[in-house]
């Protein structure tokens, strides 16, 4: 036990010194290089987050954009192929593959990937349009709004070059991730020259997703070894839920660390390239809210866009896991409400409730409270400071 504690110790001594040495190397460069002519004017995008908190929307919301370059969770084979380790210390790789993702070096994926691959090797590829349109595919025009299932018959069999080669021709480059638990391992891209990086940070209320969890829970057993750091072995049935707890647990201490990293003593590499995003707000408000979105990352709302959100979240359908369908959203985020018995509701609330109240997510006290419609459980988010915030800038 005791030789376990140093080894975790030293892993975790590792990581901050070779994070810190980046940092300092890439500060410490003499190339100047304006924001505004960064990679010929590119903007890498990050949208930061957790399973089952409604990022994969947010993607498509940007997927579908006719300016973006998008990917859905490449760091999927890392995690895929690094399983024996735990997910802190596969953070320097993870964020190695996204520095070369968004720099279309694709080279980065000959470590996870087998020879002769092709663009449908891609963890989830059919849900970028832009691997289901010219160079790489032919089927739809760069401004057509795509559908995976129609990009998965018709461009399977793209070669893996062509995502190079698309990646390069787009301004917009953008990541999904979920993998990231801290803020701190990424300050190295946000202080790299030749990136021009912006973080969206999405959350969603914990009820909600442990909810969405619970149906999804076969699909991310892997996912909660690793993140309990299991050295790969499997978890046994009979532990399923009680995992889905801790790595809930563990889910919110993250949101924690990223938000209070990014608000509070915050590097200045950080100024106006941070946002955080709440589920709930988005679904109740998505035309508002992605406008927001797009004006702080530089992308314009095109009509077909508006039409396109507007549709996708209000729509009849209940939705399912991991696909991103017409459905009643606002609806959608508040079923737990009347789904999830109240003894797991206040489980979620034990474990997460100093996320909760960061984030602004009411507690319930009762069952009537949990079922209450009229009862707002969402409240107004608190605004708050940047550090490097001068009294020059403050609003206030």
């Amino acid at each position: 036990m005791v030789r376990l504690t140093f080894v975790t110790t030293s892993i975790a001594v590792f990581v901050a010194i070779q994070t810190f040495a980046l940092i300092v190397i890439y500060s410490r460069q003499k190339v100047q290089i304006s924001v505004s002519d960064n990679q010929n004017n590119k903007v890498h995008i990050l949208i930061l987050s957790s399973w089952r908190s409604g990022s994969s929307f947010v993607g498509q919301v940007f997927s579908q954009h006719p300016d973006v370059f998008y990917l859905m969770e490449p760091a999927w084979h890392v995690w895929v192929n690094m399983y024996q380790n735990n997910a802190k210390v596969l953070q320097m790789a993870v964020r190695d593959l996204i520095r070369s993702t968004f720099l279309c070096d694709m080279s980065v994926f000959n470590a996870y990937m087998g020879e002769n691959r092709r663009v449908s090797d891609l963890f989830q590829w059919e849900v970028s349009r832009a691997l289901c349109s010219p160079p790489t595919c032919d089927y739809y025009k760069r401004t057509d709004l795509s559908n995976d299932e129609t990009c998965k018959k018709h461009c399977n069999m793209s070669k893996f070059f062509k995502m190079e080669e698309a990646c390069k021709t787009y301004n917009y480059i953008v990541v999904k991730e979920v993998r990231f638990f801290e803020l701190m391992p990424l300050f190295p891209l946000l202080a790299d020259p030749s990136l021009n990086l912006k973080i969206i940070h999405l959350v969603r209320d914990p009820r909600a997703v442990m909810k969405s969890r619970g149906k999804s829970l076969p699909a991310l057993m892997r996912d909660n070894g690793i993140v309990m750091g299991a050295n790969g072995k499997p978890i046994e049935k009979d532990k399923a839920e009680a995992s889905n707890y801790e790595v809930m647990k563990e889910v919110c201490r993250s949101h924690i660390q990223i938000h209070e990293a990014a608000t509070k003593q915050a590097p200045d590499f950080l100024k106006q390239r941070y946002m955080m995003v709440r589920y709930e707000d988005l679904v109740r408000d998505p035309l508002n809210e992605i406008s927001t979105m797009y004006k702080f990352t530089g992308l314009t709302f095109t009509p077909k866009l508006r039409s396109w959100i507007y549709n996708i979240t209000h729509g009849e359908g209940a939705g399912s896991a991991f696909k991103i369908t017409s459905r009643n959203a606002k609806s959608i985020s508040q079923a737990w409400r009347t789904e999830v018995p109240f003894e797991k509701v206040l489980k979620v609330q034990d474990i997460c409730q100093g996320a909760m109240n960061i984030l602004g997510y009411r507690l319930v006290q009762s069952e009537r409270e949990q079922k209450l419609s009229s009862l707002d459980l969402v409240l107004p988010l608190r605004e708050y400071k940047f550090s490097w915030l001068s009294s020059a800038e403050d609003p206030s």
